[in-house]
């Protein structure tokens, strides 16, 4: 007679990009092996590549392509499923800025960690009084393609512009509008180039005031008695 099967119960959450239902279940022991594996390598690439391949086993939506998420988004359903997986806190270690030395391990309710969103940020990029920009997140794959994989013949300057260019979804005046998807990577990048010194800052705003999984918490250094808020961002930071 063969062993019975256990149910596993499904959860939903709202992607924070969209905020698009997505349900999922909690990962199992087979999963749990990938991501074990992963850790103990301490390799970003590894463990990147051990959380997708994770989230794609234990997304149950249909038509949900992970490594075309936005981190963030892929930061926050991972920490879910883990909640439902492992238990409903993570405990982390704290290093204490008033010394920048002691560490305080500290346990935090994973529900209290959420995606923040910066106010100033935006999407459509005015160049100027004719020519406006709209940008999308970079994907998954792009953000560990361009942090994570060491290519010596490369150039920061080549990978940030790479970045940009691949987030570029159209170009549009009033009465015309350019689709990235129909132009090549080369007429992408000469576009960006012709850009001045404003208008490139304004694109990498879109960047740094992105929505990230964050996190405060309060701190008290056990040697100095210092008290001290420290804020904790990406998934990085919830598995030290």
């Amino acid at each position: 007679m063969p062993l019975p099967k256990i149910n596993t119960p499904t959860y939903e959450l709202d992607l924070p990009s969209t905020g698009k239902k997505i349900k999922y279940r909690p990962f199992l022991v087979k999963e749990e092996k990938i991501l074990l594996i992963a850790l103990e390598s301490e390799d970003m690439k590894q463990i990147s590549d051990g959380i997708v391949r994770i989230l794609n086993d234990c997304i149950l939506t249909r038509g949900v392509k992970v490594q075309s998420l936005a981190t963030f988004d892929i930061e926050y359903l991972f920490l879910n499923v883990r909640a439902k997986s492992v238990g409903e806190t993570v405990e982390v270690n704290v290093t204490c800025p008033d010394d920048n030395e002691t560490t305080v391990q500290m346990e935090i309710d994973i529900d209290s960690i959420k995606v923040q969103k910066n106010k100033e940020h935006k999407s459509i990029i005015k160049l100027d009084d004719t020519y406006s920009m709209k940008l999308k997140y970079p994907s998954f794959d792009q953000f560990i393609g361009n942090n994570f994989e060491v290519d010596n013949d490369v150039s920061d300057v080549s990978k940030s512009l790479d970045m940009i260019t691949s987030c570029i979804e159209m170009v549009y005046d009033k009465e015309e509008s350019w689709s990235a998807s129909d132009c090549t990577k080369k007429e992408l990048t000469q576009f960006v180039d012709q850009l001045n010194s404003k208008q490139f800052k304004e694109i990498e705003k879109f960047f740094t005031t992105m929505p990230k999984l964050s996190h405060t918490i309060s701190v008290k250094n056990p040697e100095t008695g210092v008290e001290s808020d420290v804020v904790l961002e990406g998934l990085a930071s919830f598995f030290s």
